[in-house]
């Protein structure tokens, strides 16, 4: 029988994921650079060499850390898209998952991760692997959305995987703006000018919905 204190040990799969919970929260919190192994370790009360031993290095830190958050984002748009019974309203909420600041549930500053990902990608091999993925599965989940709106009749015929590549810079550039705060390119607009390219794009129809009016501070 295993000893009390070795019962309490988590098991490895449960040991890495409070790894990647705690590298997503520091690097949201101090940006990839300023991130180091031993203060992932602090935060989960394990030796830097644990860390080591399971992912590596620093840059396979932040790629699992990346794919970790990347899978929450995708389960929990899953469940939400789900729900939904038009293709209009999927693709209109994948575009508000995006082109907002920071959406329910998610890490504080997990824009952070995006953008730590793509500085890496740019000289690191490794990261580039990972993002090359990641935008690949961005469009293959933009292109679902878009053939089961063709397959009911709600959108036009277009050349879907054209139009996920376009539609999903679109939407990378956009968010970008919203996450850097632009005083030009709030959430509001960014929607509205993805959703009237859609809709162009796509033939169907759109009603922005009206503006929030913002109560006054006392």
């Amino acid at each position: 029988m295993a000893s009390p204190k070795t019962a309490d040990l988590p098991v490895p799969d449960q040991r890495r994921e409070q790894m990647l919970r705690a590298a997503v929260e520091v690097i949201c919190e101090r940006g990839f650079s300023d991130t180091r192994i031993a203060d992932v370790a602090k935060r989960t009360g394990a030796s830097p060499a644990l860390v080591i031993y399971y992912f590596g290095t620093k840059d396979g830190l932040l790629t699992a850390a990346f794919r970790y958050s990347e899978d929450r984002f995708y389960a929990q748009t899953d469940e939400v898209l789900e729900r939904l019974e038009s293709a209009a309203q999927r693709l209109e909420t994948l575009v508000r998952l995006t082109c907002v600041r920071e959406g329910d549930g998610e890490d504080p500053g997990a824009w952070g991760l995006w953008f730590d990902l793509w500085a890496q990608a740019f000289r690191h091999p490794e990261v580039a692997r990972d993002r090359v993925e990641s935008d690949r599965r961005w469009r293959d989940t933009i292109a679902r959305v878009v053939r089961d709106g063709q397959e009911t009749g709600e959108f036009a015929e277009v050349d879907v995987a054209d139009f996920a590549v376009t539609f999903s810079a679109l939407l990378d550039g956009l968010s970008i703006q919203v996450a850097l705060s632009d005083p030009d390119v709030d959430s509001d607009r960014a929607i509205t000018i993805a959703m009237r390219f859609a809709t162009d794009a796509l033939s169907f129809a759109w009603t922005p919905p009206a503006k929030r009016t913002r109560a006054k501070r006392r």
